[in-house]
């Protein structure tokens, strides 16, 4: 992934199934509001791997599970009592609401959905 970023992505000689592959030689550029969101969940990350009993290929929803636990039923809580928690959960929603209302217009403009 890293190289895929960095456009230092190599072929590996499989093909590709959906025409002429392109390879990327030119790193890619994130908006400040990716590089907003990218730097909420690393900080949101490093507060969970200093836990106990982190599990250290955990993902966005294992960590909520860990913070929030889960009601007699198996659903997951909507709050947790950690405050540290829910502010850095809370900032991450916070940042990916922006960064999802700048893409929204894209999603039309490139024919993903229709109107």
């Amino acid at each position: 992934m890293v190289k895929f970023i960095q456009g230092k992505l190599k072929a590996n000689g499989n093909g590709d199934l959906l025409g002429k592959k392109i390879l990327r030689t030119e790193s890619l550029e994130f908006s400040s509001a990716s590089k907003a969101v990218f730097n909420a969940g690393l900080t949101l990350w490093k507060y969970y791997h200093v836990q106990k009993n982190c599990n250290v290929n955990a993902s966005l929803y294992d960590i909520r599970a860990y913070f929030q636990g889960r009601s007699p039923k198996g659903r997951m809580n909507n709050k947790s009592n950690d405050k540290k928690y829910m502010n850095l959960i809370t900032n991450l929603r916070g940042k990916l609401k922006i960064l999802a209302k700048k893409i929204e217009p894209k999603i039309y403009e490139y024919g993903f959905l229709k109107k």
